[in-house]
């Protein structure tokens, strides 16, 4: 088990990050740690990475466990997710554990990543030991909440069509509850990440038509109740992206799993509140099976 408690020989971005081969893609990863395997999926926004979803985490959990922040394919480094390949990020994962010859792992997933999650959970259950989503959960009939395009998903269409640093400031404003996250710093870098691969801006586009792989997510819903793999389900009460019904109906479908709901917390609970949340996942990993 490897431990840090200096942070000079803390994890970075360019001392973590490596491209990974696999049948159908190239995946970029940013790894660290030993241990059981946990998984770090990010949302679908632009100019998402690893790195930039999961910076405050990968760090500390990295002293429990073995890290593995991915950058989904249609996102930073990867190869682009595209007709050809079927839009199946659930693959895209399995072809990366096979890979990376992990039996078994943890699946932590921000928004559109705890729906890679919930897909792996519905697939593949053998291959997932937990399953941690966040802003994330099942889609049906709103009743706690308001039907329609959300305020934070208004802007992040927005942000794809007109990805000027103007809308990806108001991108990871809307992300947050506190405004003091939502930093030039955090925007400039997705920024970038973004604008280096307009062609990844342009296939979310194309995918949004045809519905960015709903079918996918909700025949992986209807499996659920049936899933033994244990999960924890952590949202914002101020998420103005994805509401917290959404996990609610998750949680109330799978099993063997427990809600956290956070106060002053918006869309992104791994950044707002990274303490908390690191501690969650190094509790709920190392002590449910």
């Amino acid at each position: 088990m490897t431990t840090r408690t200096d942070s000079a020989t803390a994890p970075t971005d360019d001392s973590t990050r490596r491209i990974v081969r696999t049948p159908d893609y190239e995946i970029q990863i940013n790894e660290a740690g030993e241990g059981h395997p946990v998984l770090l999926i990010h949302g679908t926004g632009p100019g998402a990475t690893g790195w930039s979803n999961f910076a405050p985490n990968i760090g500390p959990l990295s002293q429990r466990f073995r890290v593995i922040a991915v950058t989904m394919p249609g996102w930073g480094e990867s190869s682009r997710q595209n007709v050809e390949t079927g839009f199946d990020q659930g693959e895209a994962v399995k072809q990366l554990m096979d890979a990376l010859d992990i039996e078994r792992a943890a699946i932590v997933g921000n928004s559109m990543g705890g729906g890679v999650g919930i897909v792996m959970t519905a697939r593949w259950p053998e291959r997932v030991s937990h399953l941690i989503t966040m802003g994330s959960g099942v889609w049906g009939v709103n009743v706690l909440s308001p039907a329609g395009m959300t305020e934070g998903f208004k802007v992040l269409v927005e942000t794809y069509q007109d990805p000027s640093p103007e809308n990806f400031k108001r991108l990871v404003q809307v992300m947050c509850f506190d405004p003091t996250f939502a930093t030039d710093e955090l925007a400039e870098q997705r920024s970038r990440a973004a604008l280096a691969h307009p062609d990844h801006l342009n296939d979310w586009l194309a995918r949004a038509k045809v519905g960015l792989g709903q079918d996918a997510f909700m025949s992986a819903a209807q499996a659920l109740h049936t899933s033994s793999v244990p999960a924890l389900i952590v949202h914002g009460r101020d998420d103005r992206t994805v509401h917290w019904e959404i996990s609610l109906r998750a949680m109330s479908m799978i099993q063997d799993s427990r809600m956290v709901l956070l106060n002053r917390c918006g869309h992104w609970a791994q950044l707002e509140h990274a303490a908390e949340f690191n501690r969650l996942v190094t509790e709920f990993v190392t002590n449910h099976h």
